[in-house]
């Protein structure tokens, strides 16, 4: 009985020790975004701090594709540890399930959030050569030349915003895809597709030259660059804004002493006043950090809003 009480109390105290000594081997970022996206440059850049605080290397682990449902269910079949870390944007919790018929996870616990890191400054841009300053000018045109005008998205939540204009105010315009920014900026710029909506980051040199034109920030999120461009709000837009945002989470499962302890190390980190100016507002992203359960009840409004703006948009989950 004594051997047993003794196995019982060290298997017992295992875990304790092991997360009192966390980490103390690799740990690995899993982004949604590919080599150069915007998750990825932040992980890269988020890992780069971590390693000096806990002496231990942060790898990224690139995991695009599937309408960001890829990265997050890797996340998902990842061992609970604390050495799976995961960058994951709004969609693949929020959006993803009603647009698409069927999910390789469950959004509602796929993942266990830390804490949001940043909103993206998203712009609805055109090419200059279209001669519309302002979202009613680019409605009237659409109009006027019905069957010619196309769109270009980041994300299907940005889509929701040009399908609900279409639909609301009789707009003349279909999406067409796209693989990268690079590409999305050559297509505006060609005037192939001459109607965007991306991250301020993606086109900020181009309209400073007076090649793209920007006529409303998407998320309702004012930029310090273009003071003068109003908020979807300021236009008369009445919907609920893109969520266009990204938040550090891990599998389900992990122990809360390791979250708590990933996230007061993460939170000192993004507040910093040096690494913000450098890696958040340089790049066009806002801090947004948060408590874990604030971040959770972010994704539960989206999730709500999301399911309400699919169906006003009349979009069928393919």
């Amino acid at each position: 009985m004594r051997l047993l009480a003794l196995f019982i109390a060290l298997f017992a105290a295992a875990p304790a020790a092991a997360q009192d000594n966390y980490p103390n081997r690799t740990v690995r970022i899993i982004t949604t975004n590919s080599a150069g996206g915007i998750s990825d440059v932040f992980g890269r850049a988020l890992g780069e701090e971590l390693h000096k605080v806990w002496g231990q290397a942060v790898i990224i682990d690139n995991r695009p594709g599937g309408m960001n449902n890829t990265g997050t269910r890797a996340c998902s079949d990842a061992q609970p540890d604390g050495y799976t870390l995961c960058i994951i944007n709004a969609d693949p919790l929020a959006y993803n399930q009603f647009l698409l018929k069927t999910m390789p996870f469950k959004p509602e616990t796929a993942v266990t959030p830390v804490t949001n890191l940043y909103y993206l400054i998203q712009a609805l841009v055109v090419n200059a050569d279209l001669k519309v300053k302002t979202v009613d000018e680019l409605i009237a045109l659409s109009k006027a030349k019905p069957g010619t005008l196309s769109y270009l998205t980041a994300t299907p939540t940005l889509m929701l915003y040009m399908e609900t204009l279409k639909k609301e105010q009789g707009a003349d315009w279909v999406r067409v895809p796209f693989r990268g920014g690079g590409e999305a900026v050559n297509a505006i710029m060609g005037g192939s597709t001459p109607i965007a909506l991306l991250g301020e980051a993606n086109v900020i040199g181009h309209v400073q030259a007076g090649r793209m034109n920007i006529l409303a920030m998407v998320n309702n999120i004012k930029s310090p660059n273009f003071p003068n461009v109003p908020t979807l709000a300021e236009t008369g837009y009445k919907g609920p804004p893109s969520a266009s945002w990204y938040g550090l989470f891990v599998p389900p499962g992990t122990a809360k002493p390791i979250i708590d302890k990933v996230h007061r190390d993460v939170a000192k980190i993004v507040s910093d006043p040096a690494f913000i100016q450098k890696h958040l507002t340089q790049r066009s992203l806002v801090p947004a950090l948060s408590t874990p359960d604030e971040l959770a009840a972010l994704i539960k409004s989206d999730r709500a809003t999301a399911e309400q703006v699919v169906k006003a948009a009349g979009l069928e989950p393919q």
